[in-house]
């Protein structure tokens, strides 16, 4: 196994370069992961009859392995971070080919277990690693870059199911053997054709819980729980209550990330150009609106629409969410990136592994109060990112720390 120090990286091929392996992670995970997503809430609905208190258990089941993501803190002791990324980017590619052949509700809970651990160990490695592959000049560009890689793949597995779906009479079981295998021999062409790459900072492998980290921890935290609502209930609004087809919510996915990927460089850019606290005030005030306007369609009966309109906005404001990495790359101890991923990964989740199940009953009784709630959550959001100071750093946390600097001058 070939270690290669960053510094020393612009020796290799472009292709073989710490960038270009997360240019290949962030397109290869989407086509497994979208895929399955897109296919979900038919899939469950045709097949497995689910209602929407079966739909919040099954999500409270997938995010489970994100609330013990600190997991990860234990396997880095004994497998290189991004050896365990690219093995839990084969599970996760493994397991959704796996997903159409266990059509019943424990079937598709166990195999969503395990397609979840895949996923969630991947993507807590996966931000660690960019955070320290990344220069911090870079880095809220580069994000939004490999945002836009993992749109565009996204795109093509989209534009894939809407023309072939009906024309070649598709079935569950084909797609998802398909798109999983594809991210499963992706990961794996990755494992065998990549160094190891050496960060300058080793990371600290035992468990890290900063004073210091309380607002970033926070954000995670009011995220997790808000975004958790959107992936849950927003799609399965659109099959449930307008009577959306598989061809059809794969063309709103395909159109949302048309826009995502045009978008996400130049939100990139405006992070990089006005600082996270503007980005991260914008997005919430925003998502509030959204999220009211969402609770509207079912207590004043607005139409599918407006439904779409909102769904394509609620992305680009989450496409904002990038400010909370690059805040935290930008106050925190170089070190402390690996622990802490995996310490926020887990406490972006501890809201949603009760959340779904919870709100799932609250949904069989008033669906808008869902949407209601979902506001709220955005509004503490706002709250807690104006105090974010305008210049992160190391002692400069939050904007407290600003003003106990001013009156020591």
């Amino acid at each position: 196994m070939r270690i290669v120090r960053l510094d020393d990286v612009q020796s290799l091929p472009l292709w073989r370069r710490p960038v270009s392996l997360l240019f290949l992670m962030a397109m290869a995970m989407p086509v497994a992961f979208a895929t399955w997503s897109a296919l979900l809430n038919n899939f469950v609905i045709e097949v497995a009859g689910f209602d929407g208190g079966d739909i919040g258990w099954l999500h409270t089941v997938r995010e489970i392995p994100g609330f013990f993501a600190i997991g990860v803190i234990a396997l880095i002791m004994f497998i290189r971070e991004q050896v365990l990324g690219l093995v839990a980017l084969i599970m996760l590619g493994v397991a959704t080919a796996l997903t159409a052949q266990f059509p019943s509700m424990g079937g598709i809970l166990t195999i969503t277990m395990l397609s979840s651990i895949g996923f969630h160990y991947y993507e807590t490695v996966n931000q660690s690693l960019q955070l320290q592959w990344i220069e911090k000049t870079r880095a809220p560009q580069t994000l939004g870059w490999l945002l836009s890689a993992g749109s565009g793949a996204t795109i093509v597995v989209y534009v894939l199911i809407v023309l072939s779906w009906e024309a070649l009479g598709l079935t569950y079981s084909i797609v998802y053997w398909l798109s999983g295998g594809f991210t499963a021999v992706v990961a794996l062409v990755c494992l065998l054709a990549y160094p190891q790459f050496e960060a300058p900072h080793p990371q600290l492998k035992t468990f890290v819980l900063r004073r210091r980290y309380w607002l970033y921890y926070a954000l995670q935290f009011m995220s997790g729980a808000r975004r958790q609502i959107f992936v849950v209930f927003a799609g399965f609004m659109m099959v449930e209550r307008f009577g959306y087809k598989v061809d059809e919510i794969t063309q709103l996915f395909l159109f949302t990330l048309v826009i995502n990927m045009i978008a996400a460089p130049l939100l990139g850019k405006l992070v990089a150009v006005f600082g996270e606290r503007r980005a991260l005030i914008i997005e919430y005030a925003g998502l509030c609106l959204v999220f009211f306007a969402y609770g509207g369609i079912y207590y004043f009966g607005w139409g599918v629409v407006l439904a779409t309109m909102l769904y394509v906005v609620n992305h680009l404001f989450f496409s904002l969410a990038l400010a909370i990495k690059t805040y935290f790359q930008k106050i925190a101890d170089p070190q402390d990136i690996a622990p802490t991923a995996a310490v926020a990964f887990t406490i972006n989740h501890i809201a949603a592994v009760f959340l779904p199940a919870l709100l799932g009953y609250v949904w069989l009784t008033s669906p808008g109060m869902v949407f209601v709630l979902a506001s709220i959550m955005a509004i503490i959001s706002l709250l807690l990112s104006m105090l974010i100071p305008r210049h992160p750093a190391p002692g400069h946390e939050t904007v407290f720390q600003g003003r106990l600097l001013a009156a020591a001058e």
